[in-house]
């Protein structure tokens, strides 16, 4: 469980509703405060409303007007104190695609991977 009063807000950015339901599971057994998104549109529509979300974790491989890496990109100009960690079972992330800060995990990933990661990009903050 986390030491904080109120537990850190996540944004997960998933359009396979299997996928992003083993995450949200993941993330909340770890004590994370989870808000859901099927694909960037809603991301974008999530983070205008909620001041309070810290992290984004993104799919890249998305349907909508924009994929998960044009989606870092928007979040790191709009909103730049949010962490992001962007994730992809067939992309394969180059220099310059991500924000420098950001983090990418290829799929599949272990639970323990995505929460290690987590909890160090929020602990800066």
């Amino acid at each position: 469980m986390l030491s904080s009063a109120s537990p850190i807000r996540i944004l997960v950015v998933e359009d396979e509703i299997v996928i992003r339901m083993d995450v949200v599971e993941m993330l909340d057994a770890a004590g994370f405060d989870i808000l859901e998104a099927a694909n960037a549109d809603e991301a974008i529509q999530m983070l205008e409303r909620n001041s309070d979300i810290r992290l984004v974790f993104t799919d890249i491989d998305m349907p909508g007007s924009i994929d998960g890496l044009k989606l870092a990109a928007t979040v790191r100009d709009r909103w730049p104190p949010i962490r992001i960690i962007a994730t992809s079972g067939h992309f394969k992330v180059r220099a310059g695609d991500l924000p420098a800060d950001a983090r990418f995990i290829a799929k599949p990933y272990q639970a323990a991977q995505i929460i290690s990661a987590v909890r160090e990009l929020t602990s800066v903050r």
